[in-house]
């Protein structure tokens, strides 16, 4: 039997909601992904709060809120405690995606779902891994290896690969094949005949994407179209997701034009957010690697955009044409929502989406087809209190805080009175006997009670003392010939205590936010949230184009197909999306797909029966092994038994080991061994495809290198006369391989 594997999905499934799912390995549970909307609706959350308690580890694949934003929300009120993995951009990228959306949320209400410490307490213990690394779990999840790859869909974004015993699981949730600005494209084509893939419908139906090249004018041509008649552009955004890619096609184009259009890039945390990503360079693409290796120019040194961290600051702009790039991309909250309603009025003016809306919010409202001529908004705004509204919050204020020191005095007194009735009851520890009778008062003696009572008059000794005398304690420090011993752990900064002092920095590299968004999480003037209804005209020009960065519907069928998983699951798409590309690949990929639905379990495991063996100490005594590169290989001829303990072992053979044919191992480049040829004198030149060798001799490659799965296998063909030229060209041929 193979390795044990189900899959249940807690939301994103059959529709567009968050991605979040409970994998298990051999009974090690997996929570891939812990998404969120931005309506940060509770209700989607029920599923992952009945499971809650056995998740063991938990991946992050993307830095936004689809992905993760319900960690903090889980961890404080579900109680999940387990390890949190993520790449280094998906958490620091990420823990900014969450402050932005906090201060957005309590900028227009009186939100408590969770607190920026919350945020803190999730991210603060999340193992950062890079692209490839190998990290073995440990204890329960012994023998289980993961490693997160490149999905080319977000900045850090991870495709996770889950090994155990051999066999790959792997998660591929929007990813994009499509290398871009900053960004290369997916590695998943590189994984072949995975024993289950997981990956999403979200783009089934999409087809006929247009060439980067072709997009990238189109969208150039509608904003500098907008700006040249006197228009406001407004992009709605992620934090700090796609609009960097936006943001370098932008500067780029103001670069080589030499244009003075301001640009400006608005969110609580946009100052923190380039900071980070200038650092990031080793993870995106291999143009700006290359970039800054030779001339030391960082692509993200914006010189034409502004960063802004306040609505405030952008008033204070001079007036005329400009763009703005802004969060939320739902406009739902946040300051495009504000901008929105202040600009939409003017027929002049352009709101450029660059990506689909989540469901139920005012940017997908805005983007069907034909878009609305007018939308009902709710404006809210935090404003201090003021007159009597001040007046009775500091009067309440006053009384919580005179009822809560009396509280503390109370318990204080309680905790003082049952210590000393409690002395008072042992007695003087330092009388011999207590049996021996006291001298009375009234023969000029004193009673211990009066002694007691005058030496702690004022004081409350702690329950474990001992009597009236000073404490002392004794030095235990050890010694050896050289010293005193210590101990290295006092010494060691722990990560967590790294982690912490950094978030204590503002403005600095390693500080998560800028000193005017710090502020504001600092201000704790009395304040109340006012809203009003307002009714939005909209006379502005809506346009929409596909910046999300994922693969295509034909892109992914193709990508699947070359995979070839043993068995997939789909996930995270409509219920039309879902059911087309399930249809495709039962007929195309292979024969066993699951599109299961909200917490129903599916049990994935492979059908191959693998057993562990043990290579027993007589069997290896006696391999001889050759070299092959970095690694040594061996032919064994062996008979499987058992040991004392019940367990499998290969032992050698009882009987005389059966020959075998000679078998070659590696692989060959004709174009090298053309090379190695003419260094030995043979005159060598391709034609038609092969290895023309001297005069009669040709050396050819056949068989389909396109095979389903992406193996394939190839022979090399030796044609011609035997002849001495034929056999001399043969053993070079095969000193270019290992025999076994």
């Amino acid at each position: 039997m193979g390795t044990s594997v189900q899959v249940k999905p807690l939301c994103g499934v059959y529709n567009e909601n968050p991605l979040s799912y409970l994998v298990s390995i051999d009974g090690f549970n997996f929570l891939v992904d812990c998404g969120w909307n931005d309506h940060f609706d509770t209700s989607l959350l029920e599923p992952l709060s009945r499971v809650a308690s056995t998740v063991d580890a938990v991946l992050l694949s993307h830095p936004d809120t689809l992905h993760l934003g319900a960690l903090p929300y889980a961890m404080k009120q579900f109680g999940i405690s387990a390890p949190v993995f993520a790449s280094e951009p998906v958490y620091r990228l990420g823990l900014l995606t969450m402050y932005d959306h906090y201060l957005s949320r309590k900028q227009v209400s009186e939100f408590d779902l969770f607190t920026l410490d919350d945020i803190d307490s999730a991210f603060q213990n999340i193992t950062r891994l890079t692209y490839s690394q190998n990290y073995h779990m440990s204890e329960k999840g012994e023998g289980i290896v993961i490693a997160p790859h490149a999905a080319g869909h977000l900045l850090g974004g991870t495709i996770w690969k889950i090994t155990k015993d051999g066999e790959d699981v792997i998660y591929a949730v929007d990813f994009n094949h499509r290398k871009e600005r900053h960004l290369n494209g997916t590695v998943l084509e590189s994984f072949v005949r995975p024993a289950v893939l997981i990956t999403d419908a979200y783009n089934a139906l999409l087809s006929n994407q247009p060439p980067r090249r072709q997009r990238d004018q189109q969208f150039l041509d509608a904003i500098l179209k907008t700006l040249r008649a006197d228009g406001n552009i407004l992009l709605p955004v992620d934090t700090a997701g796609r609009v960097l890619e936006l943001l370098l096609i932008l500067e780029q184009c103001w670069e080589q034009n030499h244009l003075t259009y301001p640009i400006y890039f608005l969110t609580y945390v946009s100052s923190s957010t380039i900071d980070y990503v200038k650092s990031f360079l080793e993870w995106m693409s291999d143009s700006i690697a290359k970039s800054f290796e030779h001339t030391r120019d960082n692509a993200f040194l914006l010189r034409h955009v502004n960063l802004l961290i306040n609505k405030s600051e952008l008033e204070n702009v001079p007036d005329g044409p400009k763009i703005v790039l802004t969060s939320m991309a739902s406009l739902e909250v946040g300051f495009s929502h504000d901008i929105f309603v202040e600009w939409a009025a003017d027929s002049k003016n352009l709101v450029l989406f660059t990506e689909r809306g989540q469901f139920g919010t005012l940017a997908r409202m805005l983007q069907s087809d034909p878009p609305p001529k007018a939308v009902k908004v709710t404006m809210s705004k935090r404003i201090p209190l003021v007159g009597e509204e001040l007046a009775a919050y500091e009067e309440e204020q006053n009384r919580k805080r005179q009822e809560e020191a009396l509280k503390a005095s109370l318990i204080k007194e309680e905790e003082s009175k049952a210590t000393l009735d409690a002395e008072l009851a042992v007695g003087d520890p330092m009388v011999i006997d207590a049996k021996i009778k006291q001298p009375s008062s009234s023969a000029g003696g004193w009673q211990h009670g009066a002694f007691r009572d005058v030496f702690i008059d004022g004081f409350v000794s702690p329950p474990s003392s001992a009597g009236p005398m000073f404490p002392f304690y004794e030095n235990s420090l050890e010694w050896d010939d050289f010293g005193e011993v210590i101990n290295p752990d006092d010494y060691i900064v722990k990560d967590e205590d790294m982690d912490h002092a950094f978030m204590q920095v503002d403005g600095e590299l390693n500080g998560k936010l800028d000193e005017g968004s710090a502020s504001l999480m600092l201000d704790t003037t009395p304040s109340k949230v006012v809203s009003s209804e307002q009714t939005v005209y909209v006379k502005c020009s809506l346009v929409y184009m596909d910046f999300e960065g994922r693969s295509d519907g034909g892109s992914i069928k193709k990508i699947l197909s070359h995979v070839s998983p043993l068995k997939l699951v789909l996930v995270h798409g409509s219920a039309e999306a879902t059911e087309h590309l399930k249809q495709h690949c039962l007929k195309n990929v292979c024969p066993h797909v699951y599109a299961p639905q909200i917490e129903e379990s599916i049990d994935v495991t492979s059908d191959l029966c693998a057993y562990k063996v043990q290579l027993s100490e007589k069997l290896m005594s006696n391999v001889l092994f050759k070299k092959l590169g970095d690694y040594e290989i061996a032919w064994v001829d062996a008979e499987v038994g058992k040991t004392e303990s019940g367990t499998l072992s290969l032992l050698p053979l009882s009987t005389p080991a059966p020959p075998h044919k000679t078998v070659l191992v590696g692989d060959i480049k004709m174009a090298d061994f053309k090379q190695f040829l003419a260094s030995q004198g043979i005159q060598v030149e391709f034609a038609g495809g092969a290895l023309r060798c001297g005069e009669y001799v040709t050396l050819r490659k056949v068989g389909d290198s396109s095979q389903k799965g992406g193996g394939h296998i190839q022979h090399i063909i030796l044609e011609g006369p035997l002849s001495e030229e034929y056999y001399k060209i043969r053993e070079h041929l095969y000193s270019q391989f290992h025999a076994f």
